[in-house]
């Protein structure tokens, strides 16, 4: 019975170590190992269950299931061997390489599928006694069965040679301890298991997985060694499952040795409730079982210990009060080599002028030559690494082992590079561990706090800068007010000079093109002789652009007032039911040559208002125009103007191109034009809506404006009757 025990605990503890592999981190060497505990279960468990079985069925299913599990093994310890000497992609399937792979796992199919299929070819006869349950082997078929094993084991052991003899003398050690792990382990196992049950004896075949005790925690602190995940918390995880399931073991055994005996023990066909109610118990125990020991070994293993929040939280409070670069940085560097149990640590951070800055703990007073500090900044630049364990550097390729010999020579186990937008301000560098390696913890611990300590350096330089730049501020403002008071005497003259030429343009553009509208409007009334109906069309367009050019320079006139302080709004008794009716029947014209035409909808009373009669009929004219030209031909344009409660509301609609969503913000700004706006009327200007909107204003009234890309827009004004009105 004790040998069934130690089989069974010693397949729990590889499905434990297995799984604690695998799930750090997926790579080919850690697969493979995980793959491997995972037969190596198989096989103990095969074993265990074969010499406790009572029936021939029984033993014949166990023992197929050790002895594919046995194939097993030897196929993923080639695996592992491959992948620790020549790396993963030559058993990555997925890669040219990857067929190596693929044909290297073909026997190994072979082989379980004829044990499931033919188990006769390899078994003749299986015994059932004392002192254990035997098998008579068939010699031919188990001979296959030998050469196969001999021949992956043997294969993996003589890559594992050759590896260690022409690897680099860092990662010799280590390869070494795995050769000699791989001998011995497989020596054991294959005496026990292979030799002598070929040779009739099957007494000792539970010795075999002993050997594991030797292979599997070297190949284990081999991983370990490779910085593939954390020792302590793997030891403090598998104590906590093996404890765990010690409990289950104890409390079931006990439950059915004394209180089914006590209950039940003249009731035997109630033994299959009695089970599913210790299952059933067993089930709702397991939870709180565990998390009493997660806490027992991590009080254990992690005395000394920290949590990645709580340092988080602490440094990011810290890192946001600190504005001065050299505190950032002194409080930085001891707060995580401290925290890290770092030997010592050093900032190297680059300045505004791009010279570093140096900054370490008070045990490595030292600093690291500009050269060097370039070459670790195109290393890291080119290689678009991150985080680098120094260690690991030297199973890379030769501009990594290079690397890694220029920070050994600095005593430097870790980097920590800090990049802001693909430029590197600086580097993080730590001595080795105080007590054994840098964790996973650790480096979780570094990659959290990365993104905070790159903010809030830039922050510190920015801060600098500003500092560095008050310290000659005087004389820059100095400096600059001089200058500006040139400037501003410039402004001045040039100020004049464009008031002139806008007096200019306002008496010399007008008047001829005041006299051009005249001429034209005589002719279409037929002074100077009949007028055909083209002669008639084309005078009108003229017409339209020169009276288009005058309101044109109108408003480039109130654009430079309200530059410069002289927009006036002068207030006078308006009907401005009567200035929206003339201003329709002026364009109205315009309108028709389009196959549009207007519908007023004029209110039959209305209020007298104290308005600008001039500004505001360019608004209404302006809004009125636009619906014109914006809209398709043919078609009508609702104009509207009725009194609410307490507004003034003058609205026009056209179901013309409207105005795009993304652009409606910006309407009214000066000189904006939407996109199909200017495709639609490219000599528009941009100028009108802008004038528009402080005219409203200026009155203390508000813009209306809606619109709907292709389907058309409403431009339109409230202005507060209270405010506006005249009392009688």
């Amino acid at each position: 019975m004790w040998e069934q025990l130690l089989l069974s605990i010693i397949a729990v503890t590889v499905v434990v170590l297995g799984s604690l592999v695998i799930t750090r981190r997926r790579r080919a060497d850690t697969w493979a190992f995980s793959m491997t505990m995972l037969g190596v279960a198989g096989w103990s468990a095969g074993l265990a269950v074969f010499l406790g079985a009572n029936s021939i069925d029984v033993a014949r299913i166990a023992a197929v299931t050790y002895y594919i599990s046995a194939a097993a093994i030897g196929l993923t310890i080639l695996f592992f061997s491959l992948a620790i000497g020549y790396g993963e992609k030559i058993i990555n399937l997925r890669t040219n390489r990857g067929l190596i792979g693929f044909l290297i796992t073909l026997p190994f199919l072979a082989i379980a599928g004829l044990f499931i299929l033919l188990p006769d070819m390899f078994i003749n006869k299986i015994n059932l006694g004392l002192p254990n349950n035997t098998i008579e082997l068939n010699s031919s078929g188990y001979a296959v069965y030998v050469a196969y094993f001999l021949f992956y084991y043997g294969a993996a052991t003589a890559i594992l040679l050759i590896s260690a003899i022409k690897s680099h003398k860092s990662a010799q050690p280590r390869l070494w301890s795995l050769f000699v792990a791989y001998a011995i382990g497989g020596a054991v196992g294959m005496t026990y298991n292979l030799i002598l049950p070929a040779l009739g004896n099957y007494n000792w075949i539970w010795v075999g997985p002993t050997g594991l005790f030797i292979f599997v925690p070297t190949i284990y602190a081999t991983i370990v060694k490779l910085g593939l995940f954390d020792i302590r918390r793997a030891t403090a995880r598998a104590t906590a499952y093996l404890l765990t399931l010690a409990t289950l073991l104890v409390i079931y055994y006990l439950l059915l040795q004394y209180v089914w005996q006590a209950v039940f023990s003249n009731v035997p066909s109630r033994i299959s409730v009695v089970n599913a109610a210790v299952a059933l118990i067993l089930a709702v125990t397991f939870q709180p079982i565990k998390r009493f020991f997660d806490k027992i070994t991590n009080f254990i293993f992690y005395r000394d210990g920290y949590q990645i929040d709580e340092f988080f939280t602490r440094m990011t409070r810290r890192l946001s009060k600190i504005t001065d670069l050299e505190t950032l940085l002194n409080y930085s560097i001891n707060e995580i080599s401290q925290t890290l149990k770092a030997s010592f640590g050093i900032f190297v951070v680059y300045r505004q002028d791009g010279r570093p800055f140096f900054v370490s703990t008070a045990e490595h007073k030292r600093t690291i030559p500009e050269r060097d500090i370039k070459a670790i900044e195109n290393y890291f630049v080119e290689s678009d690494r991150k985080l680098v364990i120094v260690a690991a550097l030297n199973n890379d390729d030769s501009t990594s082992r290079t690397m890694a010999r220029l920070l050994t020579s600095h005593r430097i186990a870790l980097v920590l590079p800090l990049f802001q937008e693909n430029k590197a301000i600086g580097y993080l560098f730590l001595g080795d561990h105080l007590s054994s390696q840098y964790s996973n913890t650790d480096i979780r611990a570094l990659r959290t706090i990365a993104d905070e300590l790159t903010i809030a350096i830039e922050n510190a330089l920015s801060i600098q800068e500003v500092r560095d730049l008050n310290a000659t501020l005087q004389q820059r403002i100095d400096n600059a007010t001089r200058e500006l008071r040139q400037s501003n005497a410039q402004l001045q003259r040039l100020d004049e000079v464009k008031d002139e030429f806008m007096s200019m343009a306002s008496h010399q553009l007008r008047t001829p093109l005041t006299t051009v509208k005249g001429y034209i409007s005589m002719v279409l009334e037929g002074d100077a002789g009949p007028v055909s109906a083209d002669q008639k069309r084309l005078l009108n367009e003229a017409f339209a652009s020169s009276e288009r050019m005058v309101r044109l320079i109108g408003d480039f006139l109130n654009v430079s007032r309200l530059q410069t302080g002289k927009f006036i709004i002068e207030k006078q008794p308006t009907n401005l039911a009567k200035v929206v009716s003339e201003e329709i029947e002026g364009l109205a014209p315009n309108a028709a040559a389009r196959g549009l035409k207007f519908r007023y909808h004029k209110p039959s009373r209305f209020p007298t208002l104290n308005l600008d009669e001039t500004k505001i009929r360019q608004v209404i004219m302006n809004f009125s125009d636009n619906a014109i030209y914006y809209s398709k031909d043919g078609g009508s344009i609702d104009v509207t103007l009725k009194v609410s409660r307490q507004d003034i509301v003058f609205t026009v609609k056209d179901h013309g191109i409207g105005v795009p969503a993304d652009q409606q913000a910006q309407l009214f700004q000066k000189f904006f034009r939407a996109t199909n706006a200017r495709k639609q009327r490219p000599d528009g200007t941009g100028v009108g809506l802008f004038l528009a909107k402080r005219v409203i204003d200026g009155h203390g009234g508000k813009i209306i404006f809606e619109s709907q890309e292709n389907k058309g827009s409403t431009f339109g004004f409230s202005l507060p009757i209270a405010k506006l009105k005249i009392s009688k």
